[in-house]
């Protein structure tokens, strides 16, 4: 039904994908990966969807990457038709997300973090940063998959809720530049509103 109100499945799987990850860009044969679809009618898409203004691009790397344009002034309508949370904080991912429910998998987990090459922002020095109990096994195998998924090595970080804590009141550089980098909230278990 969905479909038919906005006129394309590819437009709404992109809407989906975009809506979804506010503060990740992607690339064209990255998205078509991502949602399943054929490269001419995921370009024909992006086009009509920059130039209403919905998402922007970027080029780096010698790639055309693209993004939600958080500012498009219906952006919290469609957030809030095609997420599960419609109020949420800008840059925090729905707790049903894909991601969220794999990196709650690891063990306990109580802050989960993207950037770096997730939001293009490499003044972060780290791909993810995931603060609590982690299971090392389930966090290699996790990491591996994402690799793979990715096509490039992923750079991450964990540590215990104590350290985390420690380094952030010592206002530890590395903590501060995750902190104040471009980046996707996946988990926050009230570390970051403290």
């Amino acid at each position: 039904m969905i479909d038919q109100l906005f006129g394309s499945k590819t437009r709404v799987k992109l809407l989906h994908l975009f809506m979804n990850n506010p503060n990740r860009s992607f690339y064209v044969r990255e998205i078509t990966r991502k949602i399943d679809e054929q490269i001419n009618s995921v370009r024909r898409e992006l086009s009509n969807m920059l130039s209403i203004g919905i998402i922007s691009s970027d080029t780096a790397e010698n790639k055309l990457y693209y993004e939600v344009n958080q500012n498009y002034p219906h952006y919290q309508a469609l957030r809030s038709i095609f997420t599960n949370a419609p109020q949420e904080e800008i840059g925090v991912v729905s707790e049903d997300s894909d991601m969220t429910k794999r990196v709650r998998a690891l063990g306990s987990v109580d802050l989960a973090i993207l950037t770096g090459g997730f939001s293009r922002d490499s003044t972060a020095g780290v791909d993810i940063l995931i603060v609590g109990d982690i299971n090392k096994t389930k966090l290699n195998n996790f990491i591996g998959e994402l690799e793979k998924e990715e096509s490039r090595e992923i750079l991450y970080t964990t540590m215990g809720l104590n350290e985390f804590q420690y380094r952030r009141d010592v206002k530890d550089r590395f903590i501060n530049n995750v902190l104040s980098a471009k980046k996707t909230i996946l988990i926050d278990n009230g570390l970051l509103g403290e």
